[in-house]
């Protein structure tokens, strides 16, 4: 045979495309969209309760969690058929949330009681309350599950909490209201987005306690500095970038994992707020409230491709695992 015969049969012979559903919460349109990650195309709208913010999915894509922030609860769908499956105590105004690698038990922000609630998935109680600082928001859990972190928006520090014995074991200040946190995957760097501040933190976890030991700053031709909010940020699984949605700069940053240098800044819709990966980390899908977007970002491209109209004021986002 040929050699572009052979080539065409491998071609036809090639899988398609994995598709993954993206899931968005619709802070002031009450639902959540899901779009088809290989068409980008709006697949699915379904309402989740009032004011939807923080959004994740159980490891093994069964479960999908909506913190539904007015009715104080956090809201558990069937992925495939959408369906709510049951709710789960959160405290009042859960915000933010991140699940246990194991994908139990659930660690929820709630912005009005200063408390992180801990709560077990399958029994549905209450594990623990967590007194922390002011305004509760960001959550992250280190890769090993040992360790979960908070930052409290007033107080502007990250509170590191052992995950067993649910004592803070440490307080790290930050800059002006922290909004979000994500560590390397090798837990070896913790870093915070200020939202205020208009800087990331950087906090080495390597000495024996957690120290900062950089914060990024960001500067854009034509942009007010004021402008500039920080908020959430996302790491490749290799630490080699982390991207960082800056609010009303309407753009994402590149940060260079090795040196934490600011290498682009890509623009994207209106106030871009919360960021989420594909599986492979081909691509990166950023929520942008006042467009009522989404942006597809080429991650090794480092190129916007697309933007995708969803519902009204997309705040949280996440993607179905394979």
């Amino acid at each position: 045979m040929k050699p572009a015969l052979i080539l065409a049969a491998l071609l036809l012979a090639a899988p398609p495309a994995l598709a993954n559903k993206v899931f968005v919460t619709n802070e002031r349109g009450n639902s959540v969209t899901v779009l088809d990650s290989a068409t980008w195309e709006v697949i699915a709208t379904f309402p989740a309760g009032n004011r939807p913010r923080g959004i994740t999915i159980s490891p093994d894509g069964k479960e999908l969690y909506v913190a539904a922030s007015d009715d104080d609860t956090v809201r558990v769908f069937d992925p495939e058929t959408y369906r709510e499956l049951h709710t789960l105590p959160s405290g009042a105004d859960p915000e933010l949330f991140v699940l246990h690698p194991s994908g139990n038990p659930l660690y929820i922000a709630n912005e009005n009681d200063n408390l992180v609630t801990v709560v077990d998935v399958k029994t549905r109680q209450v594990l623990a309350e967590v007194p922390v600082g002011v305004e509760p928001e960001g959550m992250a859990i280190a890769p090993d599950g040992q360790m979960f972190v908070n930052t409290s928006e007033t107080t502007n520090m990250a509170h590191f909490i052992d995950a067993t014995s649910y004592q803070i074991t440490d307080n790290v200040l930050v800059d002006q209201r922290p909004r979000y946190a994500q560590f390397t995957a090798d837990g070896n760097k913790l870093y915070v987005s200020s939202e205020i501040g208009g800087t990331v933190s950087v906090i080495d976890l390597t000495a024996e306690k957690p120290v900062v030991t950089r914060k990024i700053g960001f500067a854009i031709p034509g942009v007010l500095p004021e402008w500039i909010q920080p908020v959430g940020v996302r790491i490749t699984r290799d630490g080699s970038r982390v991207f960082v949605a800056l609010g009303p700069a309407n753009r994402v940053a590149v940060i260079d994992g090795a040196t934490d240098a600011v290498i682009d800044y890509l623009l994207v819709g209106q106030r871009v707020w919360q960021l989420a990966f594909t599986p492979d980390e081909a691509f990166l899908i950023s929520t942008s409230g006042n467009s009522n977007d989404v942006s597809i970002i080429d991650v090794q491209a480092q190129t916007v491709i697309r933007s995708v109209q969803v519902g009204e004021q997309p705040w949280g986002v996440v993607v179905a695992p394979d």
